[in-house]
């Protein structure tokens, strides 16, 4: 049976927080309730809980205060929050679970289900990366975290030359020539890297156009990428791909 402790500094949604999981997830045993960081490191020290429902805004500080007195916490972290869209583009990157409030029941379960699938997987690279992302607006993300079924793995975005659809997963290709086998579709990452250097060259691909060595004529045309790798370009996408070339710097 996983156990979870619940932060957060008003009551209420407390109370709607605890009241909602003892509906759709029963077996999940609640083992405390803290409305601050201080409350509520004075239960992580008396265990740490399997999931971990932390607000981010509390009364004598914010969550990131109370993972850092615990940089070492084995709970995984579900982060509660009223953040906006800059928030909530930083969880993305960071591939850390969040519940926007008012929290819905299927986001919650959801939520839930994924945790308890990675209870042994260490994410605590992964909230640096939230960290830093949110306490840096004006700039864009440099890191990425990557959910593989069997770890989490944190890559520089500069070092991805692409990325592949495969069904509803996504293969990425460093420039390390390592792959990395993600369980999310490509179109959110086209969503995530929407700001970045990347551009869908084809239903099934999304480059970094840093990485593009040249672009074949031949064949119907192609992009050759610095890793050897060729690309197709999607009849619709080419004129895209030729400006994208003329501006590279």
């Amino acid at each position: 049976m996983p156990t979870a402790i619940l932060v957060d500094d008003m009551p209420q949604a407390l109370q709607i927080l605890q009241a909602d999981l003892e509906d759709i997830s029963p077996d999940v045993k609640i083992t405390g309730t803290a409305d601050s960081v201080v409350s509520a490191a004075k239960l992580l020290r008396q265990g740490q809980p399997d999931l971990l429902f932390l607000d981010i805004m509390l009364g004598d500080g914010t969550g990131f205060d109370l993972l850092e007195i615990f940089p070492n916490l084995s709970s995984k972290v579900i982060f509660v929050t009223a953040y906006e869209e800059h928030a909530i583009k930083a969880f993305r990157f960071a591939a850390i679970d969040y519940l926007l409030k008012p929290i819905n029941q299927d986001d919650l379960l959801k939520a839930v289900e994924r945790a308890r699938g990675q209870l042994s997987v260490s994410s605590n690279e992964s909230i640096d990366i939230l960290k830093e992302t949110i306490k840096n607006p004006d700039s864009l993300p440099k890191r990425i975290s990557l959910h593989t079924q069997e770890r989490i793995v944190v890559v520089e975005i500069e070092n991805i030359i692409r990325c592949e659809s495969d069904g509803n997963n996504t293969m990425f290709t460093l420039n390390s020539g390592k792959k990395i086998f993600v369980t999310k579709t490509l179109k959110q990452f086209d969503q995530l890297f929407s700001e970045h250097t990347f551009v869908r060259t084809h239903q099934s691909h999304l480059i970094n156009i840093k990485h593009i060595q040249e672009y074949v004529r031949k064949e119907g045309g192609y992009l050759k990428m610095k890793n050897g790798d060729n690309i197709p370009v999607a009849v619709r996408k080419k004129a895209v791909i030729m400006e994208l070339l003329d501006n590279i710097d």
